[in-house]
């Protein structure tokens, strides 16, 4: 099934100084692009500027971001107090060897915020923030193995990796060269699945120094976690002597002390980034002060060496702490409100449409899928070809009413958004369905 040839066309046309800059970018990037997640539909849109929930692309049109920098941006584009207050650190500089108080300022806010963290660590990304957590678990306990949930997303280090794609035995890597010893150290297990959790963890116990767990995995279908599930997570960590590992990179936003608080996690270490850095590369490294004493070095070397030329750097610790205190209380409350009302109208327009999709979600997050019945697990969350297809004319279909829906319809709101842009959302969904079901009797 595709779009009206027409709809191509007008969407090209749309887009001419993005596909020259594309035609440009590929003499020196692979592939053309920087990132393996930009989207290339079949190219890159290129951006001018972002304002507010809103962003402006090369060739002046304005269009709704759902993207947010994959969710980093909580408080949308070029939010006014990170703005001026970045403009004027950069005059008196923007990194030093030394450390100022902006990182101290950030640290208290989190960990007077996140119940399960006592000390913390910066780092400049969220792939960092996990390679560390696994580090400082594997010295913590003197194990070398981790636990993870198949088809959870947990960056680019080598073990956090091993696991993001199916496998019905075993992990596989993420790429093409990835070493069997690595393969060898990780234990998959299926989310919300407490016997398969229980007999994995029970069968490699000795072994394991880290269960590595998002409370909510978005990119294994944004699916909410049961109660029963994260006791037993709690239990068996317990129980062995493993470091819980909550990766809240993404998810943090799920609340004013993050998803493990919503979900009933109780972690020993934490991993952060996305929103904590305000827009600036950041993540973060925090947990009970006995497993991060670790990276201490008073009267010594660390057992856990860890630096990083741009971690804490004062842009980023300014940004975070600005963004993090503009995210209190009734700043979450307004994200739910907008993620109960978008999910709940958008599942109304499903049902009456009699549409074969669902969506799932929490707070300020939201994901559409190309089923009938909401995802149990990572497997059943796998889109068939058919529904690959029908996601991307989704996209392509919000494109060319002004939003900037994900291929994969995993989509993040804003504190700029209000009520009527998700209403416009809901009514650009509903024309889509109208419009689905009648190009599949076409090609029927």
């Amino acid at each position: 099934m595709q779009l009206p040839r027409n709809a191509v066309r007008n969407l090209a046309l749309k887009t001419q100084r993005s596909i020259e800059l594309f035609e440009r970018a590929q003499s020196v990037f692979p592939g053309g692009v920087t990132r393996s997640t930009i989207e290339l539909d079949p190219h890159p849109i290129f951006v001018s500027y972002g304002q507010g929930a809103y962003v402006t692309d090369i060739d002046g049109h304005r269009m709704l971001d759902l993207n947010n920098n994959f969710t980093t941006l909580i408080h949308g584009h070029a939010f006014p107090p990170i703005t001026e207050a970045v403009a004027d650190l950069l005059r008196v500089g923007s990194c030093f060897a030394n450390p100022m108080t902006h990182e101290i300022d950030l640290a208290e806010l989190l960990i007077d915020r996140i119940p399960a963290v006592e000390h913390l660590r910066f780092v400049v990304s969220g792939t960092e923030a996990v390679m560390f957590a696994i580090k400082a678990a594997r010295a913590a306990t003197g194990r070398v193995a981790i636990a993870r949930v198949e088809g959870a997303y947990h960056g680019a280090y080598d073990w956090a990796e091993a696991g993001q794609s199916a496998s019905q035995t075993t992990p596989r890597g993420a790429y093409l060269g990835t070493p069997e010893s690595v393969l060898d150290d990780v234990v998959v297990i299926q989310f919300n699945n407490v016997q398969n959790l229980e007999q994995q963890v029970s069968k490699h116990s000795e072994r394991l120094a880290a269960i590595l767990i998002d409370p909510m995995p978005s990119r294994a279908g944004l699916i909410p976690p049961t109660p029963e599930f994260m006791k037993a997570v709690n239990a068996v960590g317990k129980r062995y002597g493993i470091v819980i590992i909550a990766d809240e990179v993404l998810n943090l936003r799920q609340g004013h002390a993050g998803a493990s608080a919503r979900y009933g996690l109780e972690p020993d270490l934490v991993t952060m980034g996305k929103i904590i850095g305000g827009g600036f590369p950041v993540g973060a490294i925090g947990g009970r002060m006995e497993i991060m004493s670790v990276f201490g070095k008073t009267g010594g070397k660390p057992v856990v060496p860890q630096g990083g030329t741009f971690s804490a750097n004062p842009v980023s610790m300014l940004a975070g702490r600005l963004a993090m205190e503009a995210l209190n209380e009734d700043t979450f409350e307004h994200l739910e409100r907008l993620g109960n009302f978008v999910r709940e109208g958008l599942s109304s327009r499903i049902a009456h449409h009699g549409a074969d999709m669902c969506v799932t979600g929490a707070a300020s997050l939201f994901r559409i899928h190309a089923r009938a019945s909401e995802p149990s697990s990572f497997r059943e969350s796998l889109p068939t070809s058919a529904g690959e297809n029908a996601l991307k004319m989704l996209s392509r279909h919000f494109l060319s009413n002004g939003i900037l829906m994900p291929c994969g319809a995993a989509a993040s709101i804003s504190t700029p958004m209000t009520e009527e842009d998700m209403s416009n959302i809901i009514s650009v969904f509903d024309d889509f369905l109208v419009n689905f079901k009648t190009h599949a009797g076409e090609a029927a």
